[in-house]
């Protein structure tokens, strides 16, 4: 799959292990784990890859304080750790489907734009 960043800094700390590590207050573990899920979403051919996996916790978001409709998150390590990554599935012109109804268009998405790196239910 294509990822577009959201922000030059965010694909620094999605690429490089010394960016990751230092959003993660030097935790090594959490640093390595994006980078593998990185790398993850970048060898899937669709994101139906990503959300058949139940490691990923590939899960919708529509939190009330943030509008975060049609964005998705998947674990950076695992369901105990806090942080996720938010992603948004992308059509063929780099634009947000509208509606988004993942049950149906999984099979199709190949560009996905990553928003944030975060603890986001904090």
């Amino acid at each position: 799959m294509e990822l577009i960043y959201t922000t030059d800094r965010l694909e620094v700390q999605c690429t490089s292990i010394k960016a990751a590590k230092k959003l993660f207050g030097g935790d090594v573990a959490l640093a390595t784990s994006l980078l593998a899920r990185i790398n993850a979403l970048e060898k899937a051919e669709t994101i139906r890859d990503i959300i058949v996996q139940p490691t990923f916790h590939f899960h919708s978001l529509s939190k009330k304080k943030r509008d975060l409709e049609g964005f998705f998150a998947i674990d950076v390590k695992s369901r105990r750790e806090q942080w996720r990554i938010i992603l948004q599935p992308l059509d063929d012109n780099k634009e947000p489907f509208d509606p988004c109804n993942i049950d149906q268009i999984s099979a199709y998405v190949k560009i996905v734009g990553i928003k944030e790196v975060s603890k986001h239910y904090e």
